[in-house]
């Protein structure tokens, strides 16, 4: 029961890595906020935190609307009286699948995949660090991505937003971590989420678990078990950090 009298906001809760998070959370004694864009896919993972005896409540929010971000931590904070941490997990991946290269994007790519992925996070920083700082200090933590170092030949924008989510904890880390503020970032590899799992061949599998060291890919609950120590008091010592958690696979940066 880690998190015993403790409040996390968990923003893209509703499914994959950040549904699993909300549950382990909730396991350990935490009482969860839930934030999506996809409300009742919200609420049915709130659901399932709360008949397994935990205590979880859903909130749609807009991680591209600046006054709906503030609106969510409001509630949040209205709800339960506090704010002890934070997941910022929610990124865009329905543009991806047109994220080019450079000379091809439209900007309309660039500035829905920063607002949202970067810009988005920032502002759940901005809106959150007030409530964490009036407790005494907290812990957040940000979904990143192995894309923000090794160079790929797509996904520029992607890259890029993921680049400054890394930049960002470090910002963080740097100015607030003497007020007991701790920011750090997860940068999964290949997981196995439920739209990968109906979306590629067994084949297509089996080739990407090729590239790790790992004798299987990744699930969503081993990213899941790195964000609730990130959050707990137990990961305190650690902060600023970039932590690649993804089977063993190296990149250079």
């Amino acid at each position: 029961m880690r998190f015993e009298n403790q409040v996390v906001l968990v923003c893209g809760g509703a499914s994959g890595i950040g549904a699993e998070t909300a549950r382990r959370l909730g396991k350990e004694g935490a009482r969860v906020i839930i934030g999506d864009i996809n409300l009742d896919g919200a609420a049915g993972i709130a659901a399932d935190i709360s008949g397994a005896g935990g205590q979880a409540i859903a909130l749609h929010y807009d991680q591209s609307d600046e006054d709906s971000i503030n609106q969510l931590v409001q509630q949040s904070v209205d709800n339960f009286g506090q704010l002890n941490g934070v997941f910022a997990n929610a990124a865009d991946l329905g543009v991806v699948h047109r994220d080019g290269d450079v000379l091809s994007n439209d900007i309309e790519i660039w500035n829905r995949t920063l607002q949202v992925n970067l810009t988005g996070i920032a502002l759940i920083i901005k809106a959150t660090l007030p409530h964490l700082l009036s407790l005494g200090g907290g812990s957040i933590v940000c979904t990143s991505s192995a894309a923000s170092i090794v160079g790929e030949d797509q996904r520029p924008a992607y890259a890029a937003s993921k680049a400054g989510v890394n930049a960002l904890v470090r910002h963080v880390a740097t100015r607030w971590g003497k007020q007991n503020i701790r920011c750090n970032a997860i940068a999964p590899g290949f997981v196995v989420t439920e739209t990968i799992d109906k979306n590629f061949s067994p084949e297509a599998l089996e080739k990407m678990l090729k590239y790790t060291r790992a004798a299987r890919l990744g699930e969503c609950r081993d990213i899941a078990a790195m964000a609730t120590l990130l959050l707990s008091k137990e990961g305190e010592w650690t902060n600023g950090q970039v932590l690649h958690v993804n089977g063993g696979v190296h990149y250079s940066n």
